[in-house]
This record gives structure tokens, C-alpha cells and sequence, in this order.
């Protein structure tokens, strides 16, 4: 199974107001099997944006925090034709523009997207690709 992490999920292990055991185990997946985890190429610019309108030391953060993460083999999934045709059916479920990527390349990849945003989760939960984590992780060692 390959564990999509959103932005909201990164921004959490900066930001000490907003840390969440659930964020803390999923970096420390991470760091330990990065080939267990993706992100569709927009996750990047998405946290760093949000670093920037709420971390004193945003541009620090990003590049001692985030690049490592992103350098360290977690899949980094560019847009493509079956990304942006995958999305769109999301979109039609009633996500943004940018959840329903996250949703697509999990649906795409066969994982598990792993978010905080409860509503975007409770749209699509019957599709199956997403996990709210905010009370709870799903089993990282089982197979789906």
C-alpha cells in the first residue's frame, strides 16, 4: 500500500501549535520506508505556501524540512493526462481542484490518501481512497 500524504498533514510537523501525534507517526513512517509514500508534485508548493503565511522561518523550514522529505525516494507524481482525468472525477464528487488530485493518485496508485480535512474525506469515503486521520491512522503494516 502506498500512504498519499496531504499538506495538511506536512504543515503539522512544523508548527508547533498544530502538532498531532497521528502527523509526528506518519513523518516517522516516512522517514523510515519513503518508497511506502507519495505525493502528487503540487503537495510541494502547497506547504510551502502555507509556511509562508504562518511560520516565522518558512523559507528554513521548507528547505531543511520539507526538501529532505522530498529527495528522500517518497514518489513525487507530476500531473499527467490520467492524473488530471482521474481528478475530475473527484472534482465531481465535490472536491477542490487540489484534494481531488491527492484522491486521484491514490485511486491511480492503489493507496491511501491521509488527511486532516475531514469534510474533503467525508465526500468521497465511499470511494475509498482517503483516511481522515485526525482520531486515527489506518494500519501501515497490513495489506489492503
Amino acid at each position: 500500500m502506498i500512504f498519499i500524504v496531504d499538506a495538511s498533514v506536512a504543515v503539522r510537523w512544523f508548527i508547533e501549535e498544530e502538532l498531532h501525534p497521528n502527523a509526528n507517526t506518519i513523518l516517522e513512517k516516512l522517514i523510515d520506508e519513503p518508497s511506502k509514500f507519495a505525493v502528487p508534485e503540487l503537495f510541494a508548493f502547497e506547504v510551502y505556501s502555507v509556511l509562508h503565511r504562518i511560520h516565522p522561518d518558512a523559507l528554513s523550514a521548507f528547505c531543511n524540512g520539507v526538501i529532505p522529505i522530498l529527495q528522500s525516494g517518497i514518489l513525487r507524481q507530476p500531473m499527467t493526462d490520467s492524473l488530471a482525468k482521474g481528478a475530475l472525477r473527484f472534482i465531481k464528487l465535490g472536491l477542490t481542484g487540489y484534494d481531488a488530485c491527492y484522491a486521484a493518485l491514490a485511486d491511480e496508485v492503489g493507496g491511501l490518501w491521509l488527511t486532516f480535512d475531514k469534510k474533503a474525506h467525508e465526500k468521497i469515503a465511499h470511494e475509498q481512497v482517503s483516511c481522515c486521520i485526525e482520531k486515527g491512522l489506518p494500519p501501515f503494516e497490513q495489506p489492503y
